[in-house]
């Protein structure tokens, strides 16, 4: 379906939009994540090395390619959200993403691993722009904000999806759980039958902007009016992006070191630990939810920046054994994972339909080209500091920039949707 919908499918599109966008987006964490469990076991065999140093480097550079190209995908494909319709993007990147994570399986060296996950990167990175676009301009202005955080909840389901693949996949090779990733590809199905363009879209889409080129979509977010939140969006997206990767990329080969790294618990305490992550972060989902219409979105911001960067310092400067760990890993997940909520309901609202897609797209994954740097940083400050507890101290510091960058930004709540 596509294009203009009748009149009984536009009373259920509030629902069909959430459902596809929530499927979507929990596939992408989902496939976004299959790397950082299977980091360890994949990038070792591919090097043919146990060098803790080596393969956290190694696996800190395929990390950094693949979200440099989900930047990429995601700036791109904000803009053919725009222009060409929220739907039928979001259907094109979860098949990209889906087939291009099961291809990974089939690597022989680790640059291979890495174009393939580069690859699928483009479309994880695509998603995001074009399914927020497609709750936000579908729900009423009083249920939008709680609308698009049951939408960033499907993160928080990815990575439990995730982490159960491993744990029942993960033991007959890293190779048969990217060959799962491929399933979200029957989620295009849904969408292409059942989930039509918002009305919103359409009507501004063909009545003033038809014929607007695509350069002159994607540089209106650099027009005075909107330069200084374009700028205020990336930042406060980098700042959670670079923390929560910078730092998460090293849990896996950490989890490796304290229990000695040919430890066959290995894959078992991994899957845990990443399970109890995102328990910490379906909690806080639903404390955004409400804190984000309570106290507005600057100040919920601020509070789950500073949580996750104190939590940080914590984990990584007090914890040596698994005992202490994994009490400390659900924190950091409230914190450093659930405190993404904050950009589903404050992105959106910064933007007009115009370039919504494009806008909110750009600062989510500009941030994530930047973000680029976190895990490669990380693995790189391994081998200089030979420690992974100091590695992750000195990223953590990034919140710093967070901290300070969203009092910028306007407060948008109680606002309604601009055209």
């Amino acid at each position: 379906m596509s294009g203009q919908v009748d009149a009984a499918t536009a009373r259920r599109l509030p629902w069909l939009a959430l459902i596809s966008a929530f499927l979507s987006w929990m596939f992408d964490a989902m496939d976004l994540q299959l790397f950082t469990m299977i980091l360890f076991p994949s990038v070792s065999e591919l090097l043919a090395s146990h060098d803790i140093g080596a393969i956290a480097g190694t696996g800190g550079l395929i990390v950094a390619i693949k979200l440099f190209a989900w930047g990429i995908g995601g700036v791109v494909f904000g803009v053919v959200a725009d222009r060409l319709g929220r739907a039928r993007t979001m259907g094109l990147t979860v098949l990209i993403y889906s087939v291009f994570t099961g291809l990974s399986a089939l690597s022989q060296t680790w640059w291979q691993l890495a174009i393939l996950q580069a690859l699928a990167g483009i479309g994880i990175g695509g998603e995001w722009s074009a399914g927020a676009a497609l709750v936000a301009e579908t729900w009423p202005e009083k249920s939008r904000a709680r609308a698009m955080q049951v939408m960033q909840l499907a993160f928080a389901f990815g990575f439990f999806a995730a982490a159960s693949l491993n744990l029942v996949i993960g033991p007959f090779g890293w190779r048969w759980v990217l060959v799962a990733g491929t399933c979200p590809a029957l989620v295009t199905i849904f969408i292409r039958l059942f989930v039509g363009e918002p009305e919103r879209w359409v009507k501004v889409r063909h009545a003033r902007h038809r014929d607007e080129t695509a350069w002159r979509t994607f540089t209106a977010i650099f027009q005075p009016a909107y330069r200084r939140v374009t700028i205020v969006g990336v930042l406060i997206s980098m700042t959670m992006m670079v923390g929560s990767w910078g730092t998460s990329t090293l849990l896996p080969t950490w989890i490796h070191q304290m229990l000695g790294a040919s430890s066959a618990r290995a894959v078992l305490v991994t899957s845990q630990s990443f399970m109890i992550v995102n328990a910490g972060a379906l909690a806080g989902y639903l404390t955004l939810i409400w804190m984000t219409n309570a106290l507005g979105r600057r100040v919920s911001y601020f509070l789950f920046c500073a949580g996750a960067g104190l939590t940080n310092l914590v984990m990584f400067g007090f914890v040596h054994d698994l005992s202490v760990f994994m009490p400390v890993m659900l924190v950091y997940g409230f914190f450093a994972i659930g405190g993404f909520g904050t950009f589903a309901a404050y992105l959106p609202e910064l933007f007009p339909t115009r370039f919504r897609a494009t806008g909110q797209g750009f600062c989510w994954n500009m941030a994530r080209i930047v973000t680029g740097a976190g895990p490669l940083t990380s693995g790189l400050l391994v081998g200089a500091f030979g420690s992974i507890p100091r590695a992750g101290m000195v990223v953590a510091w990034i919140y710093v920039v967070g901290l300070v960058a969203i009092w910028f930004g306007p407060e948008t709540k109680g606002r309604s949707l601009a055209d």
